[in-house]
């Protein structure tokens, strides 16, 4: 293998390294102290007024409870025809939210990485010239 396949195996492992890094400070840093609950356990809570707000957001429910202020997650059944009405008989405040699309995960790290690895391969093609 020639010094320039050499090399250029050297940057893309770096870059991947780097990568990988990256996305492993960037989840954990979102996570929170959010808890997942049943929905029947949700129903539950709203039903026994300890529920203060939900972001509704297609399927995927979350919100925090009273008092403590405790976040929690869980997922409807799809068309749950009783649930707004559960919601504000209880005095739960409700928010709707679209649901949110995103890309594959490789597909989402190249796209958002590329201008990054655009001037990295720029910055290795002039440092190869100047040799």
């Amino acid at each position: 293998m020639n010094s320039f396949g050499k090399n250029l195996a050297l940057w893309i492992i770096i870059g991947l390294l780097l990568v990988a890094l990256f996305n492993l400070f960037q989840s954990s840093g979102t996570r929170g102290t959010q808890s997942t609950i049943a929905y029947s356990q949700f129903l539950s809570e709203v039903e026994a007024g300890r529920v203060a707000d939900v972001t509704i957001q297609g399927e995927q429910i979350t919100g925090h409870f009273t008092g403590g202020g405790q976040s929690f997650s869980t997922y409807s059944p799809p068309n749950d025809p009783d649930l707004i009405e559960r919601l504000t008989a209880a005095d739960v405040r409700v928010t709707a939210a679209p649901e949110e699309r995103s890309m594959p995960g490789l597909l989402s790290i190249l796209v958002s990485w590329f201008p990054m690895l655009l001037l990295i391969a720029v910055w290795i093609f002039f440092m190869r010239q100047m040799q």
